[in-house]
């Protein structure tokens, strides 16, 4: 198959190893990527998907890449089902340069493929638990793993009182802009400076994408002037520094997730806001 179609292990191209190959099969990927569900664009983007696009389209073999993009989406947050998508979309586009957008479909990727990132997904995810982490060493927030394990304290919590969990606490997600790639780095350790300061008795405030943050609060009636004020402070300090003054965060009330260790893959806006 022409235009990078994976197979037995390697990809087969028959272009040049150019950036401008890379480039394209990048752009390809990312709209089939965002087509399948991918839920937040600008943290799709990561050095693993460069060195998958370089291996592609330069005819290498692809498992230790794809164990590697399967390990980097588990230190970002990325749940395996859509760490799994995201590569059958990779599967679909490689197919050929030429053709449309093709679906994703996880079915038809082969297992080769599933096995290498799965593995590399699996152990970033066992040197997590093993090793204890629960802060992120950039932002200083706490990681996705421990919110979920807080999520899944307070929802035992709730059912022994016989209470949705929603009625005790909220769950509050600050994002930026898709549009703020170049900028989601400086722009979340800004974040988790604010959130830090302004959650700082007793709430769980993680970081749940490498652009997005959560903050696990009792709800209270001053949990809303909370939230203003830590969305005011940041857009504030955004707009104060020169690198970061096109950058644009949002904030919205989240539903709880069903399973709170796959709250990334589930992460959507309530219907009520933070009270």
């Amino acid at each position: 198959m022409k235009g990078g179609a994976v197979r037995d292990g390697s990809t087969a191209c028959d272009g040049p190893a150019s950036r401008g190959g890379r480039r394209a099969l990048r752009s390809r990927w990312w709209a089939a990527s965002l087509a399948a569900g991918w839920p937040f664009p600008s943290d799709w983007d990561a050095e693993a998907v460069e060195e998958v696009c370089a291996a592609v389209v330069a005819g290498e073999q692809l498992a230790d890449v794809l164990a590697g993009l399967g390990a980097a989406r588990a230190a970002a947050g990325v749940g395996l089902r859509s760490a799994l998508q995201d590569v059958a979309a990779l599967h679909a586009v490689s197919a050929d340069e030429r053709a449309g957008p093709a679906p994703a479909d996880p079915d038809g990727v082969p297992s080769w493929m599933v096995r290498a990132l799965s593995v590399g997904w699996s152990e970033a995810l066992l040197a997590q638990v093993v090793g204890g982490e629960v802060r992120d060493p950039l932002t200083g927030l706490a990681t996705a793993g421990y919110l979920g394990g807080r999520l899944a304290e307070v929802q035992r919590a709730a059912r022994v009182r016989g209470r949705a969990v929603s009625e005790s606490h909220a769950l509050v997600v600050f994002s930026l802009d898709p549009c703020s790639g170049p900028v989601r780095s400086p722009g979340m350790v800004l974040v988790g400076d604010v959130l830090g300061a302004v959650f700082c008795g007793g709430e769980t405030a993680a970081l749940v994408r490498p652009s997005a943050a959560a903050v696990l609060a009792p709800r209270e009636p001053g949990l809303r002037p909370r939230c203003e004020l830590a969305l005011a402070r940041i857009r504030h300090r955004f707009a104060a520094d020169g690198s970061l003054g096109a950058a644009q965060v949002t904030a919205w009330e989240a539903e709880f997730p069903a399973d709170p260790f796959r709250l990334l893959d589930q992460l959507a806006p309530a219907t009520r806001p933070a009270e």
